[in-house]
Parts: C-alpha cells; sequence; structure tokens
C-alpha cells in the first residue's frame, strides 16, 4: 500500500481541484499535509522539503520563463488594438465570392490572432465577440459557426509563439535532462523552447488547412448550413488596400518575433521583449495606445503571470513530496511492466492527459503531469520535441471535446442565449475528428514536428 501513496496523493489532487479550491494551493496544500504526516509515520524524509527553497529560488531566476509575461502583455496589447476585428473585416470582404469564405476568413484570422496572443481564452473569447455575430447575419448554422470559432480559437495551444509551448519547452527541458541522467549520459543534449516552437509550426499549419478544407466542404456539399456567396467586383482596389493596412503590420509582427528565434538571432525569451514592445508600437500606430489601455493591460498581465507562476511553484513543491515517496521509481517500473512498451506507456499517458484536460488548465497539466512522465517516457527513447508537439494537440483536442472542454466553456460566456449549447457541441464535433486525425498523422508521421527543427538548427 505504500508505495502506491504518489498515486494516491496524485488523485487526492484531483479531488480537491473537482472541490473548487484554488489550483496553486491545492497542489501545495496537498503534497505538504502528506509530507507532514508521511514524515510523522515514518515513511517519508522531511529532508526533500529543505530543497524547497533552492528549487523556487532556480524558479525565479529561470531566464525562459521571463517570456510567460512578456508574451501575455503582447498578446494582451494586440486584444486591445482591434487587429482581430479590422483583420477580419478585409478578409471577409476579400473572400465574398468564395464559397464558405466567412468561414475561412475566421479560420484564417483566428490563426494569426493565435500566433499574435498564444492564449487560447483570449482568442476564443475575441473571436466569439467579433465574428459570430457576424457568421450568424450571413445565414449559417448556429453548429458552423460556434465549431469553427470554437476549433480556431484553440489554435493558440499550438501556433507559436504559444504561451502553452513555453511552459512546456521549459519542462521538457528538463525531464530530458534528468532522462539522460538516469540512462548515464552526463553531458545530455538540451532541448529548447525555440525547438517546439520550429517543431510545431508544420503540424500547426497542417491542422489550418483541414479546417479551411472542411469549411469548404460544408459550404460545397451543405449549402443549407453555409449559404451561397455572393458575387461583388466594385472596390477591388479599396479591398487591396485595407486588406494589405489590417494584415500587413500583425504578419510582420509574427514574422519579426518567429524569425528572430528560426534564424538563431534572438532567444526566445529575447522575442518575446521584441514582440511586448512591437505590440506597443502597434497599439500607438493605430492610437489606440491611451493611460487607461496601458493599465489595463499591465494588471491583467500582472494577473495572468502571477497565477502561472504560483502554480508553478505549488507544482515543483508537489512533484518534490512525489519523488519524496518514490513516485518516479513507482511510474518507471509501471510503465516497464505494461505490455507493448513504449508504444502503450505514450498510449495510456496520452488518454490520461486527454481526460484530465476535461478538469485542469493546460498550466497544471504541463507543471504536474510531465515532470512526472516525461523522464520516464524519454528515458523510453521518444523524441522531446515529437513528445511536447503531441501533448499540446492532445490538450487542444481535450479543450475542444463535450462536455467539459474548456473552449466551449468560453464561447457559451460570450454567445447570445439564441444559441443551445448542443449547437456548439454538435458543432466541434467535425473538428474532435479533425484533430485525433491529426494526433494520429503525427504518430505515423513524428517527421512532421521533429524534420524542421533538425533541418534549422542542424
Amino acid at each position: 500500500m505504500l508505495e502506491f501513496l504518489p498515486l494516491i496523493m496524485f488523485v487526492v489532487v484531483c479531488l480537491v481541484l473537482l472541490m473548487g479550491y484554488p489550483v496553486a494551493f491545492s497542489l501545495a496544500g496537498t503534497a505538504l499535509i502528506f509530507a507532514v504526516g508521511g514524515s510523522i509515520a515514518g515513511v517519508f524524509d522531511s529532508a526533500f522539503l529543505f530543497a524547497t527553497p533552492s528549487r523556487l529560488y532556480g524558479l525565479i531566476t529561470n531566464q525562459t520563463l521571463i517570456a510567460v509575461p512578456l508574451f501575455i502583455f503582447m498578446g494582451c496589447m494586440l486584444q486591445r488594438s482591434k487587429i482581430a476585428e479590422n483583420l477580419l473585416e478585409s478578409m471577409a470582404i476579400l473572400f465574398k465570392g468564395v464559397k464558405g469564405g466567412l468561414g475561412i476568413s475566421v479560420a484564417i484570422v483566428g490563426t494569426l490572432l493565435a500566433a499574435s496572443t498564444g492564449i487560447v481564452g483570449a482568442t476564443v473569447v475575441t473571436m466569439g465577440l467579433i465574428s459570430l455575430p457576424t457568421m450568424l447575419k450571413r445565414g449559417y448554422a448556429p453548429s458552423i459557426a460556434t465549431g469553427t470559432i470554437c476549433a480556431t480559437g484553440t489554435l493558440g495551444q499550438i501556433i507559436p509563439p504559444s504561451i502553452a509551448l513555453v511552459l512546456l519547452g521549459d519542462v521538457l527541458s528538463s525531464a530530458y535532462q534528468q532522462a539522460q541522467r538516469d540512462m548515464g549520459i552526463f553531458s545530455p543534449d538540451t532541448v529548447s523552447v525555440g525547438d517546439l516552437f520550429v517543431g510545431a509550426i508544420i503540424p500547426g499549419l497542417c491542422l489550418v488547412g483541414l479546417y479551411i478544407l472542411y469549411i469548404s466542404a460544408v459550404a460545397k456539399f451543405r449549402p443549407d448550413l453555409i449559404p451561397p456567396a455572393g458575387k461583388d467586383n466594385n472596390g477591388e482596389s479599396e479591398k487591396e488596400l485595407s486588406l494589405l493596412y489590417d494584415l500587413t503590420p500583425p504578419l510582420l509582427l509574427i514574422i519579426t518575433v518567429l524569425g528572430s528565434i528560426l534564424g538563431g538571432i534572438a532567444t526566445p525569451t529575447e522575442a518575446a521583449g521584441v514582440g511586448a514592445f512591437g505590440a506597443m508600437i502597434l497599439a500607438a500606430y493605430r492610437k489606440q495606445l491611451t493611460i487607461d489601455v496601458a493599465k489595463d493591460v499591465c494588471r491583467t498581465t500582472t494577473r495572468v503571470t502571477s497565477m502561472v507562476f504560483m502554480i508553478l511553484i505549488g507544482a515543483s513543491i508537489f512533484s518534490l513530496v512525489f519523488r519524496g515517496y518514490g513516485g518516479d521509481e513507482l511510474i518507471r517500473s509501471l510503465f516497464n511492466d505494461i505490455p507493448g512498451g513504449v508504444f502503450t506507456a505514450t498510449l495510456v499517458v496520452m488518454i490520461v492527459i486527454f481526460l484530465l484536460g476535461f478538469i485542469l488548465d493546460f498550466i497544471e497539466i504541463t507543471f504536474v503531469v510531465v515532470p512526472i512522465v516525461g523522464p520516464v517516457l524519454l528515458a523510453m527513447g521518444l523524441d522531446p520535441v515529437w513528445f511536447g508537439i503531441m501533448i499540446a494537440l492532445n490538450l487542444q483536442t481535450s479543450f475542444l471535446t463535450p462536455p467539459f472542454g474548456f473552449s466551449l466553456f468560453y464561447l457559451r460566456g460570450v454567445a447570445p442565449e439564441s444559441i443551445a449549447t448542443s449547437d456548439i457541441y454538435r458543432g466541434v464535433i467535425p473538428f474532435i475528428a479533425i484533430q485525433v486525425f491529426m494526433l494520429a498523422l503525427l504518430a505515423i508521421w513524428p517527421e512532421l514536428a521533429t524534420w524542421l527543427p533538425d533541418y534549422v538548427y542542424n
């Protein structure tokens, strides 16, 4: 019974979270209760807790994590500069004569917004407020409109520069080094946030392409769900100028941020600083940068960043106690005993992460689950970049899946009462199928995630 205490502790944390307690304090509190109880019972070495200050100091001084508040600041500032609203209007005009043109426009704008903000909730809410009324007014079926918005909104999970990839990259880097030390490799290779950014480009673009293909197919074969597009040949020059005006600034910002990382000119943290500064310039250029806007953006950035780091501290204490009880050895023995080896172990982890995505946000899963299973799976031979992209795509699918998907809750909060929850659920099902298909493709051809990083960096 004692050897299963780490798993019992994990289950208790999930139960505490379901009761509605704050994540950071649930993680740290549960770990400390188990540590004190185990110390009194003589089954836990309290010396493990003495490592807490040095671990927390290491987190606070981690250069990679400085990118988190900078990317959050960039996303919040871009939200306030009305980029998505203007871009959607221009795209809708450009695709006016194309079947499913408005839906395609929403997918493209959602992709650009995801690449700009990197935050799932912000993208879903913004696109819901801006594009949902327009799509319903144009005669789109509620299920198609809501499904498209939910799916494109979750692209912030996988399209760089995603906050999820920043946090996942830092955790995977530690897990990969630990896995190599466990294998007796004392000059370990490294994996960086930049590796994950580059690795996510091809799967992310493939996903967007599949979304657009689905919308086009529905527009062609089910005109009752997506009305035929009208023809308008007037004002072509105005369309081009408007699109150029709205599209160029955010594209330049995205290319600058990602290009500096891909070209080895800047680290992700330095690129995040460039992105934050560029977002301020863009807001000023659009005459949206006022004192009130700056205050609101700084408050939001501080609030979200504080939440992220509090969870990180709580997860660090949890993982320390988990290892103190021999949790890493337990996980390693369980995985080694599973029939089918690394394939079955990876499949089990992916299923668990998918289910946990119903009750935990990506931050908790990244900080709690990945440090536990990551070193074991990576020591079994998994590529860290492929593993990270699979986790990101898996969580993106989980956030779309009824009835608990976070993306569905975000849209339900801003959708009009005339939209039934069943419409939202029905609308996301085809996109979930696309996500699962993309996961299968990535599982069969890991090169979709690993080829570009190898090409760029080697």
